[in-house]
């Protein structure tokens, strides 16, 4: 067999030969209303165009004097342009780093301080940040600015990205690549620390990208047109623009118009057929779906053959919403920084109804691993647990598309050597059924002892968001003189309503053992949600430390229900 270098110039020729007037769509913003708010524009190109940018893009990079391995950052929105950078960065030998921008400007520039960025592509949106970024990272020789920005930066290195791009020639010939050298870096959302950088490499990339598509993944092909609503800079939007590319899916962008009723009107439009994102943005699509049937003018998205749901579990509750009101298939995956991510994806199995209560049942679970991804379960001593669907353990993850390490050499901790294989610890707390359906039970810090057995927090966060009067729900341990820890529900009412411990109790009692219920319930305005969709649980023990007691501060505020 000939042996054919796997490398992300690949995709770019494919895209630019095979599929050339396949269209790219994009929200971008195309002015402010009355109140200052920015009103989208739309956008658009085609893949041949964008591969002519991206071979620009290439070219002038490395007339900048970059070398081999150097990292280019983006700072930037999910758009044209910001797939222009995915495919030309790498495919000149550089590295592409995707930045978080909800991120504090500190954080950031800790980033491209670490990463050691020599260049930096950032939104226009974002450009105040420069003057400051630019102070702060001595590395960073040069910046462009992704769209037209309102007055020139009077700072050295700072350029107009679409002049620099068409004042290039098309990199005329490919760098000789490797393909296992890097292509593309993200970081951790560092919930536990400062943040580690992970290396893509081409290799690892298109691998993603031919066991993302096929049926029993997320189904993706030519003829489909997918919206990646989980931003660019998160895992690289799922692999999403990368597997679209290679296979020749329509692929629309909505930027930073991400309300419900932006994107039910915008996914009825362009007829989307397949999106992702995380379940607070598809809490979002529900109550506008919600609204528009009531108000007798529903959208129309009977085009759309799934939502995929990733970031955080997906409760029952809201699949069987999707389904039930709105005739919308909801479908769970699950991944990490570390993997790439796509490690699982949730189909029903022949014979099988989904839309029955074992259907749903299985729905709920984060899926079988897709192929060339192993999955295993450890207890406390490092010894393999049964795969019985019932005994939990941590989970650990193999495959050619999962890290054997941390950039710099950092988190050693994090991988492990088992029967002569390497693997990674992901941190999560899960079960495997005997046909290795998986479903994450707890991070490792999130899991409550309580009198030496484990609760987890996930599946009663699930569970009370199933209630009608709960917008939102988190669970948290309360340190316990007897038990350890005991569970408290720290639930978001839905507009207009309440709820009461008794009647969380009363709802839970027929799912749980009677020591899993929460001790407490308090109710609060909003819950803390990190840069990647997550509940940010950490933030919350801070806050309810010492709940329960007369000490705690905010008891009187916030209503012990």
């Amino acid at each position: 067999m000939m042996h054919v270098p796997l490398t992300i110039p690949f995709i770019l020729e494919r895209c630019r030969t095979v599929y050339p007037e396949r269209e790219i769509v994009s929200l971008v913003i195309g002015g402010r209303n009355e109140a200052g708010q920015p009103t989208p524009a739309r956008h658009s190109t085609t893949y041949g165009a964008v591969a002519d940018r991206a071979l620009r893009l290439a070219s002038g990079l490395l007339g900048l004097g970059l070398q081999p391995g150097d990292r280019v950052a983006t700072l930037a929105v999910n758009s044209f342009r910001h797939l222009e950078a995915y495919l030309g960065v790498p495919s000149a030998g550089l590295v592409l780093h995707t930045v978080n921008i909800r991120l504090h400007p500190e954080q950031v520039a800790w980033i491209l301080n670490h990463a050691e960025d020599r260049v930096l592509l950032i939104e226009n949106a974002f450009a105040a940040m420069i003057p400051a970024l630019k102070a702060a990272c001595p590395k960073l020789e040069h910046v462009l600015v992704l769209g037209p920005t309102p007055q020139p930066i009077p700072l050295p290195g700072v350029q107009d990205y679409d002049a620099f791009v068409a004042a290039q020639e098309p990199l005329a010939r490919y760098p000789e690549l490797h393909e296992d050298d890097a292509a593309g870096m993200c970081y951790t959302s560092g919930t536990t620390g400062h943040p580690k950088g992970v290396l893509y490499t081409h290799r690892s990339t298109i691998l993603h990208s031919l066991a993302s598509a096929p049926k029993d993944a997320l189904n993706v092909g030519e003829a489909d047109t997918v919206l990646p609503i989980v931003p660019m800079f998160h895992v690289n939007a799922w692999g999403l623009p990368y597997t679209c590319a290679m296979f020749g899916a329509r692929q629309v962008f909505t930027g930073v118009f991400t309300d419900g009723a932006t994107l039910a009107r915008f996914m009825q439009e362009e007829g989307v057929t397949i999106t992702a994102g995380v379940p607070t943005i598809w809490m979002g699509l529900l109550g506008e779906l919600d609204r528009a049937k009531a108000a007798g003018t529903p959208y129309d998205l009977s085009g759309i053959e799934r939502l995929v749901v990733g970031g955080s579990a997906a409760p029952e509750s809201l699949i069987r919403a999707f389904e039930d009101r709105h005739a919308l298939t909801l479908m769970q995956a699950w991944g990490m920084t570390e993997t790439h991510p796509l490690g699982t994806a949730s189909q029903v199995p022949p014979g099988v109804d989904p839309r029955s209560d074992e259907g749903y049942r299985l729905r709920a679970k984060q899926g079988r691993p897709v192929p060339l991804v192993e999955l295993a379960l450890l207890n406390e001593a490092g010894e393999r647990v049964p795969h019985d669907g019932k005994t939990m353990g941590r989970l650990i993850a193999r495959g050619p598309w999962i890290a054997d390490s941390y950039f710099k050499g950092e988190g050693e901790g994090s991988f492990l050597m088992l029967d002569g294989q390497q693997w990674f610890d992901t941190g999560d707390i899960s079960t495997l059924t005997e046909n290795y359906y998986m479903q994450i039970e707890d991070r490792s810090k999130d899991l409550i002892k309580s009198g030496g057995e484990w609760i987890s927090s996930v599946d009663l966060e699930n569970a009370i968001m199933g209630h009608p009067a709960v917008a939102q729900a988190a669970v948290i341990a309360m340190p316990h003189e007897k038990w350890d820890e005991r569970p408290l529900a720290v639930i978001v009412p839905k507009p207009g309503m309440s709820v009461t411990h008794a009647e969380i109790t009363e709802f839970l009692t027929p799912m749980f053992a009677k020591w899993w219920l929460p001790d407490a319930v308090a109710l609060t305005d909003s819950i803390p949600i990190g840069a990647t969709g997550k509940f940010l649980k950490r933030e919350l023990r801070e806050e309810y430390r010492g709940y329960g007691t007369d000490a705690w501060p905010h008891r009187a505020a916030r209503g012990d229900v």
